[in-house]
């Protein structure tokens, strides 16, 4: 799940430009994303790739993006660093 939230968030981001994209930031928005995500274990190839195939799904796509949607909202209005940087 972490490295399907981590390849959406280059898309998503571009979207929100005035948005900081700085490692914390990052950090931080896929966190909070994943925290609102139901987990998706595998613990073998095969679930792996079953887990893969259900990233293709409109409904999952959709999740993700409004999980990073809302992280990236709340990190905008609450960064762990001074907006200077």
């Amino acid at each position: 799940m972490e490295d399907v939230v981590w390849s959406f968030l280059p898309n998503v981001l571009a979207k929100y430009p005035e948005a900081c994209s700085c490692p914390i930031c990052q950090h931080d928005t896929v966190a909070i994303a994943l925290n609102q995500l139901p987990p998706r274990y595998v613990a073998r190839e095969q679930g792996e790739i079953y887990t893969k195939l259900n990233t293709l799904e409109i409904q999952y796509r959709a999740d993700v993006y409004a999980a990073l949607t809302k992280a990236i909202m709340l990190v905008s209005a609450n960064p762990r660093h001074d907006t200077e940087e």
